[in-house]
């Protein structure tokens, strides 16, 4: 069975981000993924530039789409541009977050 976008989407949610405790996916911090056969690239960002554990995130987004059933291999990039905003978490998150 063929790699999906959303086989990947929904693997990423067990990656949180250590400062919010909410996953990558509801912060909106998953810009791209793209499957291409059994390999996967994927885009990301994270709330500060200045994140002390930025490598250890890319590791564990890589790692993880890399546990997804079909998978082979993955790059994981990691980008500031657009920068991130609040904007990008679902609105009704958002509200609960109170931002």
């Amino acid at each position: 069975m063929a790699v999906t976008e959303k086989d990947v989407r929904n693997a990423l949610k067990g990656v949180k981000d250590p400062e919010l405790g909410l996953d990558l996916v509801v912060l909106g911090l998953i810009y791209d993924i793209d499957v291409k056969g059994a390999h996967v690239d994927a885009v990301i960002s994270l709330t500060s530039p200045m994140c002390p554990v930025a490598g250890q995130i890319v590791d564990n987004v890589r790692e993880t789409i890399e546990g997804v059933e079909g998978v082979e291999s993955a790059e994981v990039e990691l980008t500031f541009d657009p920068p991130w905003t609040p904007d990008r978490i679902n609105p009704l998150i958002r509200s609960s977050l109170g931002l």
